[in-house]
């Protein structure tokens, strides 16, 4: 079994060698653990500093490319490196690496194909009341999404499968987290979670400009992943005010056609038949949607097949 411990970096040289020095030198059940690093980027000596702590693999970006897009890189690479399980952690050293057995534990029994970290947002002393409340009601928005019991879903500290890391394929360009999570649910993938507690901040949040974007962000995030995986679902319920308002504007007509005071409401009938027409074109959007989202699946699971086939390959060859 091997665990490759995968690290998104972007101008992380200062804590980059405490995050390193932090990770184990063994976890039960794994033989071989090998870190990488992702340097997304990076306008300081982030890949110098990897190379003399003797991290395994370097992959850079030539540009700054965003988180999601760095995670992307890590778990194909990692892959293709003949990772049985995969971890994911911050280079700002968040998340203390004496919880990796803990975390690869379900994966390594089957119980689990995700597992992710909860940093018990109510502990969390250098978040404000405020901050804890935005993140336990995006918590609660995505497992309502998802149809998952995932407690702090924008944690970063994460275990997957080797076929789990297979089946995802980031969508968004902001964080992977909410996406991931979302793509599991709707996959039937297992998740689990386990308590953690986090290091202090040593650097402010490169991800999060202001509570403001972060909020936009990951609002959109949601809504665009639901659409994308329920689209049927999602076109219904925004065609229903205007079939049900149109539906009333009939309705009021047809009161007063029978108390014989038709004429007084004629505007009823055409501005009822307006937005019955737009609700059932909206409506109409959303069945073709959902075709095309069938389609979409096939194409992801025959996507997971050709990269299973194309490590396989490269598995058989290397022996």
């Amino acid at each position: 079994m091997k665990l490759i411990i995968q690290i998104p970096c972007f101008n992380e040289a200062q804590s980059l060698p405490q995050t390193v020095a932090d990770l184990p030198e063994q976890v039960p059940g794994i033989d071989g653990i090998e870190t990488l690093v992702i340097d997304d980027g990076s306008t300081d000596d982030t890949v110098e500093v990897a190379r003399r702590l003797g991290v395994d693999h370097v992959v850079q970006h030539r540009q700054n490319m965003g988180l999601a897009r760095a995670f992307q890189t890590g778990l194909d690479t990692a892959l293709r490196l003949g990772a049985d399980i995969i971890v994911n952690t911050d280079a700002d050293n968040q998340y203390p690496g004496r919880y990796i057995p803990q975390l690869v534990a379900p994966v390594l029994a089957g119980t689990a194909d995700i597992v992710i970290a909860n940093r018990q947002i109510d502990n969390i002393e250098h978040f404000s009341p405020f901050k804890k409340l935005l993140q336990k009601l995006g918590s609660w928005t995505v497992r309502t999404v998802s149809g998952t019991d995932v407690p702090d879903a924008v944690s970063g500290f994460r275990a997957y499968s080797r076929d789990t890391a297979l089946r995802l394929n980031i969508l968004t360009n902001f964080s992977y987290t909410l996406d991931t999570i979302i793509q599991a649910g709707k996959q039937g993938l297992i998740i689990q979670s386990i308590p953690v507690e986090t290091n202090g901040p040593i650097r402010p949040s490169r991800l999060q400009r202001s509570m403001g974007h972060f909020i936009k962000a990951q609002a959109s995030t949601i809504v665009r992943l639901y659409a994308f995986y329920e689209p049927l679902r999602t076109f219904t319920y925004i065609a229903l005010p205007f079939i049900l308002t149109g539906l009333a504007l009939w309705g009021r007509f047809f009161y007063a056609y029978l108390n014989n005071a038709s004429n007084q409401f004629i505007q009823s009938v055409t501005i009822g038949t307006g937005l019955l027409l737009v609700g059932l074109f909206i409506f109409l959007f959303g069945v073709q949607a959902d075709i095309t989202s069938k389609h979409r699946q096939m194409t992801q699971e025959t996507l997971y097949r050709l990269k299973k086939l194309e490590l396989a390959q490269k598995e058989s060859s290397a022996d």
